[in-house]
């Protein structure tokens, strides 16, 4: 029988890599860093893509 798998969305793949960069450069513990990386995502992801 097949172990169950669980489903991560591909914004929380790139929240996870952005908040490992930072605790990884920082003193940020996880809470924060995902909170941090939440919102640079979501500034990033307002940027025209021609200024990109």
């Amino acid at each position: 029988m097949a172990s169950p798998t669980t489903y991560v969305s591909v914004h929380d793949q790139r929240v996870a890599l952005v908040a490992a960069a930072l605790r990884a450069n920082s003193k940020l513990d996880e809470k924060a860093a995902t909170k941090l990386a939440r919102h640079a995502l979501d500034a990033l992801d307002h940027i025209p893509e021609k200024v990109r």
